[in-house]
């Protein structure tokens, strides 16, 4: 696709947000294989991103890497952990790269951005470069995590979340329209959270994100909206205050 040279443009946007941080799992792109990329469902996932894309909203991307290789599965099975993590983030550019394939394959303009520097693929991070992309309206998704070990894409997702000024994380997930008590595919009594504070789920030890991501959410009143990503329209729902999901704050 050619180059993109457009200066910032303005659309009418009727959701309450400007600027987002979507955060999908690896593992949302295999579809219902094993493992790896399932294209239909990486090209699905394009669209729903298009379709917020279109309302004007400037959206930040981060997407794991467990469909491909997981880091800590590596260092569970003897793999030195350092070696393993970096192995992980290479997986999330992989990751990363087929998702600008697949939105720039529908018109939208992608920008791949490393925390690991790959000159020949994508872009090194630089705050400020990236901030312009979003002031274009060019989709940033950041890849290798934070590009150091021992830190997770959720990590990674509330870092530049905050870094990019986003007003809240959007965190799409499969079978799953918010956060629950306990797990509503094992518990048939599960009870969904409406909204929680980021203490609550820390104390509960509510399997949302790693607890480092949720401190720092925390400490930058940084809100977090957990929705179901395999629900057709489901983001540009939840944006609008439709749907099904469960609000995360300080």
């Amino acid at each position: 696709m050619a180059a993109d040279t457009s200066s910032p443009v303005t659309i009418e946007n009727d959701t309450k947000f400007n600027r987002v941080m979507l955060k999908i799992s690896g593992e949302a792109l295999m579809g219902d294989q094993g493992m790896g990329l399932h294209p239909p469902t990486v090209e699905r996932i394009a669209q729903e991103v298009k379709t917020v894309h279109d309302l004007g909203v400037e959206i930040c991307m981060v997407i794991g890497g467990g469909n491909i290789f997981r880091g800590l599965s590596g260092a569970a099975q003897g793999m030195e952990r350092t070696t393993a993590d970096y192995m992980g983030m290479l997986a999330t550019v992989m990751n990363a790269l087929a998702m600008q394939s697949a939105l720039e394959g529908i018109g939208v303009f992608t920008r791949v951005i490393s925390a690991i520097r790959m000159d020949e693929v994508c872009e090194p991070y630089i705050r400020r470069r990236a901030v312009r992309h979003l002031e274009k309206k060019r989709v940033c998704i950041f890849a290798a995590g934070t590009g150091n070990p021992y830190f997770t894409t959720d990590t990674a997702a509330t870092l530049r979340a905050n870094e990019m000024a986003c007003e809240a994380i959007f965190m799409g997930k499969n079978g799953v329209d918010g956060i629950y008590d306990k797990d509503p595919a094992t518990n048939a009594d599960a009870v969904r959270y409406e909204d929680i504070t980021y203490d609550e789920v820390l104390a509960k030890h509510l399997k949302v994100m790693d607890a480092s991501a949720i401190a720092l959410a925390r400490d930058n009143n940084l809100p977090l909206i957990v929705f179901p990503l395999d629900e057709p329209g489901g983001f540009k729902g939840i944006l609008a205050g439709k749907g099904t999901y469960t609000t995360v704050h300080s």
